[in-house]
């Protein structure tokens, strides 16, 4: 008698790494960068003090970027998270300050103030039936208008030290507290996406609103839990913002948002729904917080960090929307499909807007003011 043993097939590596097309596209640059940053300005790029800062500029996005992910993937957009943070640390502030509230309760509150605040968006948005980008966008003005009146233009300074330690903080001396904070934040979000009804439903939702419904979903229920999530999340990285420059005003936080979104898709959340990659978004914040370090160090102006982001963010939103179209279309895979005419003009698009990113690298370089060259 003859037993038939059973040999698990290997799949061909072309799908094996299929599912992490979005994480390896934000690492390839990333690498690009550290090639280039290597060959131009090594000393100053990679020294422990310059790894210090990008690591706590990473460490601000990523409880926002961990949020806006759910956000994103239920086919929906946050541009308020930015007045969000700064009106959270007002009322922090001026409970602390003007009103003797201990730090200790202050922080908590203004976590659930945020919360509230990020309610409020999901409430209009499901109950009122405004779209994502309106609602949002106007509750950024009604925030922000808010933290202005409350501030009338006083800058608050000097908070206790718990407040700076969440900013600025070191364990043992070596490890930043905000980093501990924010990969803390990325864990959690990775967890609840894969392990929880919230990150099944969140997928489901992006990938069919009405199917979702059809199945018992309810939608409106979960779109309003990423809203209060992003609404704390933002609260959360005011608090780190105010810790880490001991000092809020009204007008602090103004391009958290697109810097946000900008890092989630990067990282391959799709802004068509239904595709998240929590990785990918930590990734996504690593590249744009690498990138423009490297633009400050090249002494490269202020205006040229925004235009880098945009061609990262033009690229990024090309690409995934091209993968997004072949997944309907059923071509057969992403590498299959990069053989196409489609997939050529793609390869090629992509190769200039790395060719864009290198040549303004460049430029920084050999067009550098020297410090003391002038005057």
């Amino acid at each position: 008698m003859s037993t038939t043993s059973t040999i698990p097939v290997q799949k061909p590596l072309t799908e094996r790494i299929e599912p992490y097309i979005a994480i390896i596209g934000p690492m390839v640059m990333i690498l690009a960068i550290l090639l280039f940053m290597g060959a131009a300005e090594p000393t100053r790029y990679f020294r422990v003090t310059n790894i210090n800062l990008i690591l706590l500029d990473v460490a601000l996005y990523l409880p926002m970027a961990m949020a806006m992910t759910f956000v994103i993937t239920q086919r929906g957009i946050d541009l308020s998270i930015g007045s969000i943070a700064a009106l959270s640390s007002i009322l922090m502030a001026f409970l602390v300050k003007q009103y003797g509230f201990s730090i200790y309760v202050g922080v908590p509150l203004a976590i659930l103030f945020g919360a509230f605040m990020g309610l409020i968006n999901g409430l209009i948005i499901t109950r009122f039936n405004v779209p994502d980008l309106i609602g949002t966008l106007a509750m950024d003005l009604v925030y922000r208008g808010f933290a202005l009146v409350i501030a009338k233009g006083l800058v608050l300074a000097r908070f206790p030290d718990f407040l700076t330690e969440i900013g600025r903080g070191q364990i043992t001396g070596f490890i930043p507290i905000p980093v501990v904070i924010g990969i803390a934040t990325m864990i959690a979000g990775y967890w609840a996406l894969r392990k929880t009804y919230f990150g099944r439903y969140t997928i489901a939702i992006g990938s069919d609103p009405e199917a979702a419904a059809l199945t018992g979903i309810s939608v409106n229920r979960y779109k309003v839990y990423a809203y209060v999530l992003s609404g704390a999340a933002a609260a959360l990285a005011g608090l780190m913002l105010t810790g880490k420059l001991n000092a809020v005003q009204a007008t602090s936080a103004p391009l958290f948002n697109l810097h946000v979104i900008a890092a989630v898709v990067v990282g391959g959340t799709s802004l068509f729904g239904g595709r998240a990659s929590m990785i990918g978004s930590f990734c996504g914040c690593l590249l744009l917080a690498m990138m423009i370090n490297a633009l400050v160090t090249l002494r490269i102006e202020f205006f040229w960090q925004s235009v880098a982001s945009g061609v990262v963010i033009i690229g990024s939103v090309a690409l995934y929307s091209w993968i997004q179209k072949k997944d309907r279309d059923g071509s057969g895979g992403v590498l299959a499909a990069l053989q196409t005419p489609d997939g050529q003009k793609m390869l090629r698009f992509s190769a200039l807007l790395i060719g864009l990113l290198i040549a303004l690298l460049a430029l920084g370089g050999i067009f550098a003011v020297t410090p003391g060259a002038s005057g």
